[in-house]
């Protein structure tokens, strides 16, 4: 199995352990887990805000990942760019977790194109 198919459960699971550090506080409240007023600041809605941006990205990629292969890609060239998008993606939630906005654009951005270049990458990578 390709590596991207992997990465593609990775990006899956990983908004949900982005917004886990938010949760280890005392003040979380297991039975109101979506209560506003616990989100609405610091750290807590940075983390929640990268959270809800891994779920927005995650459709994409796993389209991108699967039309590539499916198309005829190179997987080798899938594999490097869908690595590359979950480094990158790492790279985004610690830029955010830390209040890093340029840096975090930028990771965003790239993490963009490595998307498209693998929804791409049957035209260029024969």
């Amino acid at each position: 199995m390709p590596i991207a198919i992997w990465c593609i459960l990775i990006a899956a699971i990983l908004p949900m352990i982005t917004v886990f550090p938010a949760k280890l506080n005392k003040e979380f409240d297991n039975a109101n887990p979506r209560n506003p007023d616990y989100w609405k600041s610091g750290f807590r809605a940075r983390a929640k805000a990268a959270e809800q941006n891994g779920f927005e990205a995650f459709p994409f990629f796993a389209a991108a990942v699967i039309v590539g292969l499916w198309q005829g890609g190179s997987a080798e060239w899938i594999d490097k760019l869908a690595v590359l998008f979950i480094g990158l993606r790492l790279i985004f939630i610690f830029c955010y977790y830390t209040d890093r906005a340029t840096p975090r654009s930028i990771a965003w951005g790239a993490a963009l194109f490595s998307v498209i270049g693998i929804f791409t990458s049957p035209l260029w990578s024969v």
